[in-house]
């Protein structure tokens, strides 16, 4: 599977990074509105192409998935040139601005019979799996809650406060506790109370989100783009509780049980050893596009329509709009 990459910053070289290590997928071609960093990228990630402008590369019959990470202003419209010209997508998180666009770009996806996929890495780590088995063994008993947090002292990237760009905590930071309480809680909602800290550019420096489920059950979240969080996620059952050490990225899964009263330690489970975590969202994207799909079973238009669409009610009880809506 020969990769085309919109975009030459941080992710983006993580990508390219990752992909040396994976047989079967290769860093085949990177795109940019300045040639200069385009060549720069090529050469230092051994890529065959470099194109100078988007469309050139989406013209390149070579190119088998073209992968987007470029800020969520543009993810709209790089997927719909892209899925325009044949080409299978996989888009960075948050897969785009509103859930308006993210409905436009899986119907046009469908209608053109080509893979688009969410790179939202934990959907596809074998942790998420992990987790799902101790939910489902019962020895933590039906789940009732679940707490996460996500921090990290990144306010000076002039990309994470720039409304026009769709800065902000939600879609860079608060997206990854909502798709984990989205795994383990599912999506019947019954409410939601959002509120955010603004930067000096109004946009959300740090959000606390609470979910009400149809079912009873909850969830609470914290983010902030200013300090760092211990990154924890606390899944909370009858007979006990599970924590995820880094939701972002899991790194560690303990269970405890608590019927005697106290907290008794019955399993700890590390994750498999990984090239940067990745890897996994591309073999799932190798996987569907080998079977004709046009979406990957880890993370399906619905899911990524539903977080979009959470994310949306946020944004709506704080009455903030990005210019590029």
């Amino acid at each position: 599977m020969k990769v085309g990459m919109i975009g030459t910053g941080f992710i983006a070289g993580k990508m390219a990074e990752t992909i040396q290590g994976v047989d079967g997928v290769e860093n085949y071609a990177i795109a940019s509105r300045s040639s200069e960093k385009a060549d720069s990228f090529k050469e230092k990630w051994g890529m065959t192409k470099a194109f100078a402008s988007y469309e050139e590369m989406f013209s390149d019959d070579t190119v088998d998935l073209v992968y987007i990470a470029t800020p969520h202003s543009n993810h709209f419209e790089a997927t719909m040139t892209a899925l325009k010209a044949g080409k299978n997508v996989l888009c960075e998180k948050a897969f785009s601005v509103n859930a308006g666009q993210a409905g436009k770009m899986v119907t046009a996806a469908k209608e053109r019979g080509l893979l688009l996929a969410e790179a939202i890495w934990t959907r596809y780590m074998p942790s998420r799996q992990i987790i799902d088995e101790l939910i489902s063994s019962g020895e933590i008993g039906e789940i009732k809650s679940i707490d996460s947090n996500l921090g990290y002292p990144i306010y000076m990237n002039q990309r994470l406060t720039d409304p026009a760009l769709a800065g902000g905590c939600l879609l860079d930071l608060t997206v990854y506790p909502l798709n984990f309480s989205s795994m383990f809680l599912g999506d019947s909602i019954k409410k939601m109370n959002a509120s955010m800290v603004p930067t000096n550019t109004g946009v959300d420096g740090m959000d606390s989100v609470m979910i009400e489920y149809g079912d009873g059950k909850m969830a609470t979240m914290f983010t902030t783009m200013y300090s760092h969080t211990d990154r924890r996620g606390l899944i909370t059952g009858e007979k006990g509780y599970i924590i995820v050490e880094n939701i972002n990225n899991p790194e560690r899964i303990i269970m405890f049980n608590t019927e005697s009263g106290e907290a008794r330690l019955q399993k700890e489970i590390s994750v498999p050893e990984q090239i940067t975590g990745y890897e996994y969202e591309l073999l799932a994207c190798k996987k569907a596009l080998d079977a004709g799909k046009t979406e990957c079973s880890e993370m399906p238009h619905s899911e990524t329509l539903e977080i979009m669409r959470q994310m949306d009610e946020i944004r709506k009880q704080w009455r903030l709009v990005y210019p590029c809506e």
